[in-house]
């Protein structure tokens, strides 16, 4: 009687803490926003609100992402930061299960410790397309290495959140797009650890992300299109590497150029050339020079191959130790500003009474644990591969690791080479590292405890 006793006091006990952490982790995982007062704003929100009312493309701004936001407004946006927050535990926990590593405190024990020293809560409570991106490569995982392990219902979730995800940034179709085809190629190797079923569903959310961009794209300007802007972004990598200049030398004196008079004039970085007061607005910007920014990048390329090479390369490795949190988000964004005022002017109260148009929110002494944490992560996923390789152990939580590594060496190089290294690509993606890392110690503990 006394042992049935204790094992329902127990049962009892643990149910309370789960039904605790139920309703307590949501909540932490945006509670950033909970202490600003109003979802965190950032530079390219204003982009991604404004599609839905100005009807037209613009470059690197998602109609996908923009008719998410805009389905939110009503509700100032909570509703968006709720489907974020839920979504990041779901497949965190849904992680867990599927690698046989689900239990209640280590989920609990695992989800506080990503809260406290990872970019994940900021990016949660974001109104911005970057929570998705290393949440997409988790749920790509997970639909290829699930098999009977999940639901049919999870799967189609999975798919479903998979191509929405892609949908939403173009660096992120591209790195999931990757991820696919590294699996295909490494298929006749590992066989029933890459299954075809898995494989080719993890595929077609691929192609049913990009159907999706283009009939939103379609709905809301009339055109049959792809977001524009990668000729722009790409060109302005090049210009702030010095080849945009060298091309203009090489060639104005017998081709006529826009750019031509302004040679010696280009701006030290890419984004005060793009987004800054330069000759970009003076030339008409994307309208006035797509053509010829398309055409000095393809033909750049060509000219100087080794040049182009050794920038991206020398990029790439920039982007992969550019992990602060928080770029972006605690400047003056008088855009995003600016498009809340003119066509949500519900929202104009609530968020100019937030801390972060205050200027109260600073990323300074975050950052002091956020960056060494994801570093030591980069260096811990190494190590837990390189551990693997030795031991010839490949199991799930093994070809997790693989596929993070692969998913953040993709990520660097495409958002280095096309725009140039930046903090806020490597934060939305390297917290993922920690996740696996996190997992890797857990189980190693929960190993050693249970020989003991």
């Amino acid at each position: 009687m006394s042992i049935t006793t204790d094992i329902l006091r127990a049962r009892a006990a643990g149910l309370f803490w789960l039904r605790l952490a139920a309703v307590a982790l949501p909540l932490l995982m945006i509670a950033p926003a909970f202490w600003n007062g109003y979802p965190l704003l950032q530079w390219d929100t204003g982009g991604y609100l404004a599609r839905w009312y100005e009807g037209y493309l613009v470059p690197s701004r998602s109609t996908v992402f923009g008719l998410y936001l805009h389905y939110g407004e009503n509700f100032g946006f909570w509703i968006n930061l709720a489907v974020q927050s839920l979504a990041t535990l779901w497949l965190l926990q849904l992680t867990l299960r599927v690698l046989a590593l689900m239990q209640t405190f280590r989920f609990v024990a695992i989800s506080l410790l990503l809260i406290l020293s990872t970019a994940l809560p900021w990016l949660a409570s974001m109104l911005l397309t970057d929570i998705f991106a290393g949440l997409s490569v988790l749920s790509l995982f997970l639909l290829i290495v699930g098999g009977s392990r999940i639901s049919g219902l999870e799967k189609v979730s999975l798919f479903v959140f998979t191509a929405f995800a892609a949908a939403t940034h173009s660096a992120t179709l591209g790195v999931l797009l990757g991820l696919c085809a590294v699996g295909w190629m490494a298929r006749p190797f590992l066989g029933r650890r890459l299954p075809i079923a898995g494989l080719t569903q993890a595929s077609l959310t691929i192609v049913a992300g990009a159907l999706m961009l283009i009939s939103a794209n379609h709905a809301l300007s009339g055109k049959w299109a792809w977001t524009p802007g990668g000729y722009g972004v790409a060109f302005g990598r090049m210009m702030q590497d010095g080849i945009v200049a060298q091309f203009l030398n090489d060639h104005c004196p017998r081709e006529k150029f826009k750019l031509c008079p302004y040679r010696n004039e280009l701006p030290a970085t890419a984004d005060e050339f793009l987004w800054g007061n330069s000759m970009f607005n003076t030339l008409g910007r994307f309208d006035g020079l797509n053509d010829e920014m398309g055409y000095i990048v393809v033909h750049s390329l060509a000219e100087y191959p080794a040049w182009q090479a050794g920038a991206a390369l020398r990029a790439m490795g920039e982007q992969l130790v550019h992990v602060a949190t928080g770029e972006g988000s605690s400047v003056w964004i008088p855009h995003t500003y600016g498009i809340i005022e003119r066509y949500i002017p519900s929202q104009v109260a609530p968020m100019r009474a937030a801390r972060q148009q205050h200027w109260e929110l600073s990323f300074d002494i975050i950052n002091r644990v956020h960056v060494p944490v994801a570093l030591i992560s980069m260096l811990g996923l190494v190590a837990l591969l390189a551990h693997s390789l030795a031991n010839r152990r490949l199991d799930d939580l093994t070809l997790l690791a693989a596929t993070v590594t692969l998913a953040l060496l993709g990520n660097a190089f495409i958002c280095a080479v096309i725009s140039g290294p930046h903090d806020r690509y490597g934060a939305r993606m390297v917290w993922v590292a920690t996740f696996v890392v996190l997992m890797a110690l857990f189980r190693a503990f929960g190993d050693t405890s249970k020989a003991r």
